[in-house]
């Protein structure tokens, strides 16, 4: 319900900046039909196609980009986990002398997020203005409309796909089903959980992996 009402609201948002587009349009000296979008134009539909397309290219810079620094987190940990303290022993196995440094994970996780955020914002806030400066306010136009239809579409396709592995998981951990390898028990009761446990964990290691993919 969360994520529905933000998609809504952004959806709200961006047409109102779109007629906030066209009134100041209204106030200058600009030979374009402000009466509606005409498509049958050239340089609109093809704007049209390419402002369909940005959402897609955002989206994709943003999963490259939490995949970059969920292995520059990765690696950190392993680096801490093969410390070793005078005795021999690092931090899963009990040393004393060896203490995480949450910080560091934390600092990577911040410049990361900083930092991969250039191209997407560079994105959203130069392709209006490359359009405009050199194709006219008819691009803008078309990549507007074909930006907005196309980003409201995926948000909800995206969210309904997390929310989808989200409860495939639920619903493996909650042995809902009546397949006893779709039943994940930490503790199997009965002969044929425990013959199927193995596999279950599988299909339960994979929803885990789903879940993370999704949110």
């Amino acid at each position: 319900i969360g994520k529905g009402f933000a998609i809504g609201s952004a959806a709200l948002v961006s047409l109102a900046l779109y007629g906030a587009f066209v009134v100041r349009l209204k106030g200058l000296d600009v030979d374009v039909d402000l009466s509606g979008v005409n498509i049958m134009e050239p340089v609109t539909f093809a704007f049209v196609l390419i402002g369909a397309m940005n959402p897609y290219w955002f989206a994709a810079l943003t999963m490259k980009s939490v995949g970059k620094a969920a292995g520059e987190m990765v690696e950190e940990v392993k680096r801490q986990f093969a410390l070793t303290d005078s005795q021999g022993l690092s931090i899963l196995t009990g040393s004393t002398e060896i203490k995480p440094d949450y910080d560091r994970c934390i600092a990577i996780s911040t410049k990361s997020s900083l930092r991969e955020m250039v191209g997407p914002g560079a994105l959203v806030i130069c392709s209006p203005l490359i359009a405009g400066t050199l194709f006219g306010v008819q691009a803008v136009f078309g990549l507007l409309t074909g930006s907005l239809v196309s980003a409201v579409q995926l948000a909800i396709s995206m969210s309904n796909s997390g929310g989808a592995w989200d409860n495939c998981k639920k619903y493996i951990k909650g042995c809902y089903s009546e397949d006893p390898e779709l039943r994940f028990m930490k503790q199997p009761q009965t002969e044929q959980d425990r013959v199927s446990a193995a596999r279950a964990r599988e299909v339960h290691d994979a929803a885990v992996q789903g879940d993370t993919v999704g949110d």
